[in-house]
């Protein structure tokens, strides 16, 4: 597991702007989703072409997370990363200019439909009442990567909560365009996994200063769980 640091920098550029540190201490179960980005074969399993280990140490924590929202009425969606032969040249500078020919002939072959390395990672607690989207840029918001925006908005669901692999990449990516487009948005520190302790670090103390609130597992739960809290009191 990564040892996260947010930096007395940070902390103190967050308390002169907004006089606290966790922006969020409830969130209402029913207009809020889990988002797991690209829990897949392709960056789990062992000797995948973009293995990322410590990916395999947060199955655990994301699969409390499902559990929790489940149990309280929120909606969990697997985001499947998917590489199509138009993706070659629709995203040319990516295939062509930020990878060699041997990563971005192995990275199609894997994030290919119907691929092993496409599949969810077979140790996440997946369910049927749980969602399945396929995206094709890193960000699942940008758009025309993915129907994500549509399908929440859908149910109302006005808060996410991120996690996955990776943390600097698609998950960064994924949370900066949901605060974008006006969702409460949460990133969970010990729920993401990058490939070193510095870019995992180096995305959260990004993030909190102008993006989302980073919370750890145990944190998400209670301010879940004081959502819970707060609509049966409602009902009463």
């Amino acid at each position: 597991m990564h040892r996260i640091e947010i930096t007395e920098q940070t902390m103190r550029r967050l308390m002169g702007r907004r006089g606290k540190l966790q922006i969020y201490d409830r969130i209402e179960p029913a207009r809020s989703a889990l988002i797991v980005v690209d829990m897949q074969n392709c960056f789990l399993a062992p000797g995948m072409p973009a293995e990322l280990p410590v990916g395999r140490e947060i199955v655990p924590n994301i699969n409390r997370l499902a559990a929790a929202f489940r149990d309280s009425g929120g909606h969990v969606v697997w985001i499947r990363n998917t590489l199509l032969p138009e993706t070659r040249r629709s995203w040319s500078v990516w295939t062509d200019k930020i990878l060699n020919e041997a990563n971005r002939e192995a990275m199609y072959r894997e994030m290919a439909p119907g691929s092993l390395g496409h599949e969810l990672y077979p140790d996440l607690d997946v369910r049927p009442e749980d969602a399945q989207i396929r995206k094709c840029r890193f960000s699942a918001f940008i758009q025309g990567a993915s129907d994500l925006h549509a399908h929440l908005q859908e149910r109302g669901i006005d808060t996410v909560v991120i996690t996955g692999v990776a943390t600097h990449v698609c998950c960064e990516s994924t949370a900066r365009d949901a605060m974008m487009l006006n969702y409460q948005t949460l990133f969970v520190s010990d729920g993401c996994a990058a490939f070193s302790d510095a870019d995992h670090n180096g995305a959260l103390n990004a993030l909190i200063q102008s993006f989302c609130d980073v919370q750890d597992t145990d944190q998400v739960i209670r301010t879940l769980t004081a959502g819970v809290k707060d609509a049966a009191a409602a009902a009463e």
